[in-house]
């Protein structure tokens, strides 16, 4: 990376290379970034629940329905907090499907329409709004048939290329690439051999795995958009600048905006074909059994995403017992 400071903040230099998207649900602390976008995810809304400055949304929500079931409530929660997030963003944002539905396609694509539902009550287009479903084989068959009725998808807890392949033959709208759970992952498999010098920048395993779903995406010409996500720290971030968006945490987005380094465009799609034969890359078949067997045969990816799954249905459920109060 050229170390030249520029006039312009790191922040504002990414800006003009990548769609910056905030990734909280902390509304209120999101405004003096000026994203594009934003996503949230259970974590995030339970986080952001939990805070003083939100009760008041919170009590509103349960007062506008008493007798409604802690679980029907999560959804009108979720959809409290997307609204006020329109209000600051002027492009989209993501609400996560309940993740107890992930081996659930009829469950998903049910919900999904709820959801929607609840936003158009609001007078939102639909368009700005993009359901995030996990990137399940039936996540991914839930969204191809969403996607044919006007509903727009972010896959989450995407892992590995053949997820990214199978959600680009499935025709959604947006994938989200979890950069800084593959990293950990590959961190805590190498322990003491891991180093940063050789592992990290540009070698970091979570960037890397970005760049491969970029190069393919854009030499097949899937249209599908590639959303870096799960950030652990602005390195991550710069080494993928380019990329179509990147959904950033509001700490990172504020280092950023402290730092005047000079920043670099990383990925182009213009160099994918050489990247790809580079690799030895081919078209991937994306049956459903090649796929679960492609997605078994790796364990990273298998192992993060079960996690991830269990994990937010974790935080579902403290969410719903944090609304039972």
């Amino acid at each position: 990376m050229n170390s030249t400071p520029s006039s312009l903040n790191q922040l504002e230099q990414l800006k003009k290379l990548t769609t910056v998207v905030a990734d909280t649900g902390d509304f209120e602390r999101m405004q003096a970034f000026q994203p594009q976008d934003a996503t949230t995810n259970p974590s995030l809304i339970l986080k952001a629940a939990q805070q003083s400055n939100y009760q008041d949304l919170v009590q509103s929500v349960k007062a506008a329905h008493p007798g409604m079931s802690p679980t029907d409530l999560v959804d009108y929660i979720l959809v409290a907090f997307g609204l006020e997030i329109l209000k600051i963003v002027p492009g989209r944002v993501s609400t996560e499907v309940d993740a107890r539905l992930s081996f659930d396609s009829k469950a998903t694509v049910t919900k999904a329409k709820h959801l929607i539902a609840l936003y158009e009550s609001h007078g939102i287009d639909r368009k700005r709004i993009l359901i995030k479903l996990a990137g399940t084989w039936e996540g991914i068959a839930a969204a191809k048939e969403l996607e044919a009725q006007g509903i727009h998808c972010n896959m989450t807890l995407l892992f590995s290329l053949v997820q990214a392949a199978a959600c680009g033959a499935a025709n959604a709208k947006l994938i989200s690439p979890f950069v800084g759970r593959i990293t950990d992952w590959n961190k805590a498999k190498l322990a003491s051999n891991w180093s940063e010098s050789a592992n990290g920048g540009a070698n970091d395993p979570g960037v890397t795995s970005v760049k491969r779903i970029f190069h393919y995406y854009k030499h097949f010409g899937i249209p599908t958009e590639i959303m870096g996500a799960s950030f652990r720290n602005t390195s991550q971030i710069l080494e993928l600048a380019g990329c179509d968006l990147l959904t950033i945490s509001p700490e990172l987005l504020a280092e950023l905006q402290s730092s005047h380094i000079s920043v670099e465009a990383k990925l182009d799609a213009a160099n994918a074909k050489v990247a790809l034969e580079a690799e030895g890359i081919a078209p991937l078949k994306l049956d459903e059994s090649s796929f679960r067997l492609q997605l078994n045969n790796d364990a990273m990816a298998t192992e993060k995403l079960a996690e991830g799954i269990r994990n937010f249905c974790v935080d579902t459920e403290r969410l719903e017992a944090l609304l039972a109060k």
